[in-house]
Parts: structure tokens; C-alpha cells; sequence
């Protein structure tokens, strides 16, 4: 089945194999789309670049979501080779490392800022320059975020408000872009050892106890969360946006 064909499709956030955003790639590239990746710095984009090309991508190509006129030249580009894009992944979150270290009362200022940032005003960014080129046909644009957004989850701390930013804004972004028919989501998945979980203090302690009071009794994997991720890029969730959706095997459906 070719659910995606002839579907244009931009990941931003691809990092490794391990990412929730490879496993939505892999996923898409089944189904048939075109995918467009993009990376941050050069480093990264080592590690992106033969990723993207075993999807046969054709267009993989730098965005620093801090910077106005990389996210404008994305989108630039994209408009050139493309002319219109179906839908769009954002799976970017940063905090510092030293201020998941501290208890959150201490967090500074300026790690505030770059946690709300990179985490929940890129999306705003990326959503404004993705418009026009979504706004004839419409679109799907989905976002990751976590239940941290909404509890306090030990160590999560200033990430855990930047996710709250994050789901407030796929809110008023749904109401936003709806009447041009472009839909808005958040995926909020349960813990998954990436690479950016790795920098939260005690995850695999965070992960056993999730899996013990789960109701399915275990971990989500990324295959879950990219088949979540499909439903809501494609028509088959034509009449859902502005939500937040858990795939975290029922873990927020229950008191501990």
C-alpha cells in the first residue's frame, strides 16, 4: 500500500536511527512519500545525510531553527524543488543540560529562553513560512511532545514547560491555518531511549517505572508512535487537529 504517494513530506529532527523522527521517516518512505530532511550544524549533518539518502532523498538541507532567515531559506528552497509540501514533522526540543542538573526554581533565564525557543516557538516559525506553501490544498503538521507537559515528571523541569508552550501552540495554530484546511498535532509519546533522552537524569529508572504502570506493561517503541504519526499526516485524520494525543501504552490513563 502506498497510503503517501505522490505526498511531499518535511522532517525536521532527524538526529539518528534511534529518533522518534527516523522511525515516522522510515514509516512515510513505506508508504510511498518524498521526503525532505534537514539538520542543524555540521555534525549533525553527517549523521542525517546517509540516513536520508537509504530513503532515496533528494533534498536534505540545513536549518537551524534559531535563525529566521535559515528557517525562511528552508522554505525558500523547498517552494523551488517542490512547489507545495503535504505535511510536516517537527521533532525538535532542546534544553540545557545544566539546567535539568538544578532544581527548576533555579533555572536561568537564559535557559528558559532557549527551552521555549527551540522547543515550542520553532514550531510557530516553521508553521508561518510552511503556509503559503500548504495553503492551496492543505495539510498535516504534527509535532512530538510529552507528558511532561502537562505533570511534573521528575527531571524534566524547564523541558517540561517548553512542551507545555509547545501544546498550547498547536492549539492556537489549528485555529489558526483550519480554514485553509492545514491541521495541527501533537503526538505525545511515551519514553523512547533517544539520544535526546539520554540528557534527562535517571531516564531508565523513568522508563521501568512507566513500563510497570503501564496497562499494556511495557515501554512505547518509535513503530508505535510512526504509526500514529501516518494517521495524522494523512486523510485518514481529515477531521482531527488541535490535539494532543498520547501513545504511551495508556500510562497517562491511570493513577499511581
Amino acid at each position: 500500500m502506498e497510503l503517501f504517494k505522490n505526498k511531499k513530506i518535511l522532517l525536521l529532527g532527524v538526529a539518528n536511527k534511534k529518533s522518534i523522527a527516523w522511525s515516522i521517516a522510515e514509516a512515510l518512505s513505506n508508504e510511498g512519500a518524498e521526503l525532505a530532511f534537514t539538520y542543524v550544524n555540521e555534525a549533525i549533518e553527517k549523521r542525517v545525510r546517509p540516513l536520508a539518502e537509504e530513503l532515496n532523498s533528494k533534498i536534505i538541507l540545513p536549518c537551524d531553527v534559531q535563525s529566521d532567515e535559515e528557517i525562511e531559506n528552508l522554505f525558500a528552497e523547498l517552494e523551488s524543488r517542490w512547489g507545495t509540501i503535504d505535511g510536516i514533522v517537527h521533532s525538535i526540543a532542546y534544553a540545557d543540560g545544566e539546567d535539568l542538573k538544578k532544581p527548576f526554581s533555579q533555572t536561568s533565564r537564559a535557559g528558559f529562553h532557549t527551552a521555549l525557543d527551540v522547543s515550542a516557538y520553532s514550531l510557530v516559525a516553521v508553521a508561518g513560512k510552511a503556509f503559503p506553501l500548504m495553503k492551496e490544498k492543505g495539510g498535516s503538521i504534527i509535532t512530538l511532545t510529552y507528558l511532561g507537559a502537562q505533570r511534573a515528571v521528575p527531571n524534566y523541569k524547564v523541558m517540561g514547560v517548553a512542551k507545555a508552550a509547545l501544546e498550547a501552540s498547536v492549539r492556537y495554530l489549528a485555529a489558526d491555518l483550519g480554514e485553509n484546511n492545514i491541521r495541527v498535532n501533537a503526538l505525545s509519546a511515551g519514553p523512547i531511549k533517544t539520544l535526546a533522552a539520554s540528557g534527562i537524569p535517571q531516564f531508565r529508572e523513568l522508563m521501568a517505572k512507566f513500563a510497570a504502570a503501564a496497562p499494556l506493561k511495557r515501554n512505547v517503541t518509535g513503530e508505535d508512535v510512526a504509526k500514529t504519526a501516518l494517521f495524522y499526516l494523512s486523510d485518514l485524520s481529515s477531521g482531527i487537529t488541535g490535539e494532543t494525543t498520547f501513545i504511551d501504552c495508556g500510562f497517562n490513563a491511570v493513577a499511581l
